[in-house]
């Protein structure tokens, strides 16, 4: 006699293999950007960032850096950059995959996808904090002193000129939400600050200065 699974079982059945695909995944994931910081890691320790250059006045190669590095580590970059969108598209799928057979009803608990190493890596600092007043609307958001600004509102490295582009932002921002990426030490955090009058000078209460390319 002929049994024929139960339908509820033949879902759950595709359910767990439709987790245990997007597991896998992400385990490559970390893999990959495990790979990424490792190359990354190569830039910061030579100071340099994805577009900085490798000759000197002359058209000579820096003898400051470790340049054959410094390119091989850049083309592994741009490879795992793209590699990681997509990977990233397939956990996106996989995951829409696994909410359609658990019924549509709340998403599984996944560890998190969300992974902004490949926006970081086309981000390079630009500003330092070197001042941050008790009390000041820059304080409230999180900033500290040393932070490293890898973008400011719209403002970020490719299109930053002076610190009147800064000062122009934040006079228009007041009591909006101005979003920043900010580098402390090995980490990145995005941070929310609300240009406000207070009970100091200015709307923020910090300070920045423009980082010098070697800096970077």
């Amino acid at each position: 006699m002929l049994y024929h699974t139960p339908t509820k079982m033949v879902v759950d059945t595709e359910l767990e293999e439709a987790k245990a695909a997007v597991l896998q995944l992400m385990n490559e994931k970390d893999k990959l950007e495990a790979e990424l910081q490792a190359a990354k890691n190569i830039l910061d320790n030579n100071r340099v960032g994805m577009t900085d250059v490798l000759v000197d006045s002359q058209g000579f190669p820096r003898n400051d850096i470790d340049v054959y590095q410094v390119r091989h580590a850049r083309h592994k970059i741009i490879c795992l950059q793209n590699d990681h969108k997509a990977l990233m598209l397939k956990i996106e799928q996989g995951l829409h995959k696994v909410h359609k057979f658990a019924g549509g009803g709340s998403q599984p608990e996944f560890p998190s996808t969300s992974s902004n190493l490949q926006e970081v890596f086309l981000l390079e600092p630009f500003l330092r904090v070197n001042l941050v007043s008790p009390g000041s609307p820059a304080e409230l958001a999180g900033i500290q002193v040393d932070d490293l600004i890898l973008e400011f509102g719209s403002i970020s490295n490719s299109n930053f000129k002076t610190l009147k582009d800064i000062g122009t932002l934040v006079e228009n921002s007041r009591y909006k939400n101005v979003e920043m990426k900010i580098k402390r030490g090995s980490n990145t955090f995005a941070l929310t600050l609300i240009p406000r009058p207070w009970s100091g000078k200015g709307l923020l209460g910090c300070n920045v200065v423009p980082l010098e390319a070697v800096e970077r």
